[in-house]
């Protein structure tokens, strides 16, 4: 009997109990904000490089998991029943275009400005290098270690040798970057009077997060919506997930089969389809929504529980990401990484607060921890930080977001399509396509700040100096 793939769930077990419990001791990832899973995350990258291999095993199987997680996370958000999630308070029109023009601009900036270092690298001290390799700032940042290996996985046959691993790498420099950027970012605002008085002091009074509760303190976080003798509610809601995945594996096969037809670029196509598996996996589970609302049964979908779901798939994706990184095939490209790390620092912690101090009208700072946590991890990164000043989510600033977010989405569609136009021009040596992908992310950050512009108005370019607008 094969006990590999238990064995290594529990390496990630393991890696995250530790995490969790340096977490709970070590004021300095306390005052930081570093999530267990980083934490654990890298104990599995230095396990995985170097003690693994002396017990016949490897981080394939990370790999793996991470781009199965990761569409197991988008069925769970699809899932979620949208009546629950009604505002009640009719949210203004104008907070809603805000979210979606702030929103917008981070996928416009990440990938324009990460091409174009790229193409500055390439024109200068590295010609050899692979052309996509820019696009991993806004997989790893914006999108996230799930997308960043999903679809960086077909580029390694294209050419691009260790290409899930660089985008592994920036996805986790991108949770560092949230994590302690997010701290600083709270604690200027803090200091210079960016929130209101009573929730700073609310702040100062506990300044150390353990990452658990206290003794006696519980909050509440999902509801029973079955008989236990039946089905347990956990049980029916990892059912409903799992036959929405099934049935994203069947539309994609059927694609598949018809691609084949094409020959050489349907296989490529096909490939580049199984890399944004995510996507079917949001249809797959909206006809399974669709279905079960069609049935008079959709009350018995808990949102509280598939966010359980989708927090158990985030911790466990975050922390399999670094241990699935090779150290070696990671070595090969570490300037041209770092170059783009240092682009996404740039563009999230500084330009993200500047724009978002004069862009949003109301609840400015919150709104920004939200977007600039989001554009460095994931959702959970972003709603994390806005705990921390808004504890008990009394602002807008996190609904407003996951409605924005939905119609973001559809507007960069075209990106994720045209995702491989780089990868193409080195097989194909035509660098035209390189410059395509690089006129489309222009595009895209010169509509950004035409709207910018409308919705910021007077405020688009004042004290243009000034890191925060008050």
């Amino acid at each position: 009997m094969d006990f590999t793939a238990i064995i290594n769930l529990g390496n990630v077990g393991a890696g995250l109990l530790l995490g969790a419990l340096l977490r709970a001791k070590v004021k300095l990832f306390q005052r930081f904000l570093i999530p267990s899973a980083i934490i654990g995350g890298f104990f599995l990258l230095v396990f995985y490089n170097f003690a693994a291999p002396f017990f016949g095993l490897d981080a394939d199987f990370l790999g793996d998991l991470v781009y199965h997680l990761l569409n197991i996370s988008f069925i769970a958000m699809a899932l979620r029943n949208p009546a629950d999630d009604k505002p009640k308070d009719g949210s203004a029109r104008r907070s809603f275009l805000e979210n979606v023009v702030a929103i917008f601009g981070q996928y416009g900036l990440q990938c324009f400005f990460g091409l174009a270092a790229t193409l500055l690298m390439i024109l200068t001290f590295a010609p050899d290098l692979f052309p996509a390799i820019g696009l991993t700032l806004p997989l790893g940042f914006e999108l996230g270690p799930g997308q960043a290996y999903s679809i960086a996985l077909p580029w390694e046959d294209m050419g691009f040798e260790g290409a899930t691993s660089v985008g592994l790498a920036m996805a986790a420099a991108g949770f560092i970057t949230g994590s302690i950027g997010g701290v600083i970012l709270i604690n200027l605002g803090v200091r210079n009077g960016w929130i209101p008085s009573s929730d700073a002091e609310k702040l100062r009074e506990r300044k150390l997060f353990s990452g658990f509760m206290k003794k006696g303190e519980t909050r509440e976080g999902s509801r029973l919506t079955s008989e236990g003798e039946s089905i347990d509610t956990l049980s029916y809601h990892v059912a409903l997930i799992m036959l929405s995945y099934l049935v994203s594996w069947f539309m994609l096969t059927a694609i598949e089969y018809l691609l084949g037809y094409l020959g050489g670029i349907g296989a490529e196509i096909a490939s580049t389809l199984w890399g944004v598996n995510f996507i079917f996996s949001m249809f797959a589970a909206a006809i399974v929504r669709l279905v079960i609302k069609k049935t008079g049964i959709a009350y018995t979908i808990d949102n509280g529980t598939l966010n359980r779901i989708n927090g158990l798939s985030v911790d466990i994706t975050v922390s399999a990401c670094l241990g699935a990184i090779s150290l070696t095939a990671l070595a090969a490209y570490y300037v041209p990484v770092i170059i783009l790390i240092v682009v996404g620092i740039l563009i999230t912690c500084f330009v993200l607060p500047w724009y978002s101090s004069r862009l949003f009208s109301d609840h400015q700072f919150y709104r920004m921890l939200v977007l600039f946590g989001t554009a460095t991890g994931t959702l959970p990164t972003g709603l994390s930080l806005l705990r921390v000043v808004d504890p008990d989510f009394e602002t807008p600033a996190a609904r407003d977001y996951a409605y924005a977010s939905g119609m973001v989405f559809v507007f960069v569609f075209p990106l994720i399509l045209f995702v491989n136009l780089p990868a193409y021009s080195y097989v194909q040596n035509n660098p035209a396509l390189f410059y395509a992908m690089l006129g489309i992310t222009l595009l895209y950050t010169l509509i950004f700040i035409a709207l910018y512009c409308v919705l910021a108005r007077k405020k688009a370019f004042r004290n243009a100096g000034t890191f925060w607008l008050k």
